[in-house]
């Protein structure tokens, strides 16, 4: 049976990541990739704070219980083949055909923000090219790092790793009642987050932090990954989840604005503050909270959440290029009032990310690239 609270959690998670790129990119933190804020200090920036430190960390939560889900329908090879496609290909070919379109205006905004745009203009066309393609990886660093933890999984399964899954539902199910179920999942979960985080490295320079290693953020991601696939994927977690989610989420809500407070102006990517103890704690109850919340109240679909469901991959491989593009021009181009310009911006990521969407997934061959689609279905 499908569950479509899980389907209905993904994509208002995607949504959610539209709306921080549009913060984002106009961040006056200092967070490496944007174009700049409109003042130094900006109390809208604070909005960034309640959603960076847990937004990746609970898609990759979802992309496990996904994955356990797929592997009880599909063999190794065809999950794998599926992955490669869905995954690789637009994270790789994808950026030579469509992402090199993002690279261009992310080459153009660092040039901006490094006072070299003109240098740029100068370099070959080719190598220009070149350049675009590799830069305009952006979000797409998600699914990169999906592809990869996809095929450590199957390693894993291979070394009977699910001996594991199954000796954690044997405690949850026959060995532990309720409050001990909830404690397991409460404070163990926590401190696996907490020391997930830890292998971030700190640099003790402001802004230093956004090497490869702070982007990509493997150990941290791959172990939430696995909690998806490990712990998240049995139904009584889930009922668990859904007993406790009003106290979660009440806990969520005060570390976050604590928590936003406490970091105001300051570079919330950086790697100490996200060690800490209180980003943890605001990470980890808005995940159990969003989990139970959803899992309660959302375990049904309409035609709007089917469509958003099937769409919302093709909508997170899109958004960026608008938000790039047309953040750019009109914070460059155009005398708009900030509340004008984020308006316009917000409005156009949620529309024109769909459409694109619609577009690219007709267009054969392109589609393959792009978004991992070999052929279209029509109802």
């Amino acid at each position: 049976m499908r569950k479509h609270w899980l389907d209905n959690l993904r994509w208002t998670t995607v949504i959610i990541v539209l709306i921080y790129h549009v913060f984002y990119f106009y961040n006056a933190k200092g967070v490496f990739g944007g174009i700049g804020g409109f003042y130094e200090t900006q109390p809208q920036d604070a909005i960034m704070s309640l959603i960076y430190p847990w937004i990746m960390m609970l898609l990759f939560v979802v992309a496990g219980m996904s994955s356990k889900y797929a592997l009880e329908k599909c063999s190794h090879k065809e999950f794998i083949k599926s992955r490669t496609r869905k995954l690789l290909v637009p994270a790789t070919i994808g950026l030579f055909v469509f992402q090199w379109m993002t690279g261009y205006f992310n080459t153009q905004i660092a040039g901006v923000s490094q006072g070299i745009a003109d240098k740029i203009q100068t370099i070959p066309t080719e190598a220009r090219y070149i350049a675009c393609a590799l830069s305009g990886t952006g979000p797409l660093w998600f699914i990169q790092d999906l592809w990869l933890f996809s095929l450590i999984l199957i390693l894993i399964r291979l070394l009977k790793g699910d001996k594991i899954h199954s000796a954690f539902g044997n405690l949850i199910n026959n060995k532990a009642n309720n409050w001990v179920g909830i404690l397991i999942i409460v404070l163990g979960g926590y401190f696996v987050v907490w020391g997930a985080t830890q292998t971030n490295i700190s640099y003790p320079e402001p802004n230093s932090g956004e090497g490869l290693w702070n982007l990509y953020r493997p150990a941290e991601y791959f172990i939430t990954f696995l909690l998806g696939y490990f712990v998240f994927s049995h139904d009584k977690v889930i009922e668990l989840a859904k007993r406790i989610c009003l106290p979660m989420l009440a806990i969520s809500l005060a570390s976050g604005i604590v928590f936003a407070i406490r970091i105001y102006g300051l570079d919330d990517t950086n790697p100490i503050v996200l060690k800490d103890w209180l980003t943890n704690i605001f990470v980890w109850s808005t995940i159990l909270s969003l989990i139970g919340c959803f899992a309660k109240w959302t375990d049904k679909t309409s035609r709007f959440a089917a469509y958003m469901a099937k769409s919302s991959f093709g909508i997170y491989v899109m958004h960026y290029l608008v938000i790039a593009s047309l953040g750019y021009m009109l914070k460059m181009y155009t005398q708009l009032p900030p509340l004008a310009i984020y308006a316009i911006l917000l409005a156009s990521v949620l529309l024109i990310s769909p459409a694109l969407n619609e577009l690219i997934s007709r267009i054969p061959f392109i589609r393959w690239c792009v978004l991992g689609i070999n052929k279209r279905k029509h109802k």
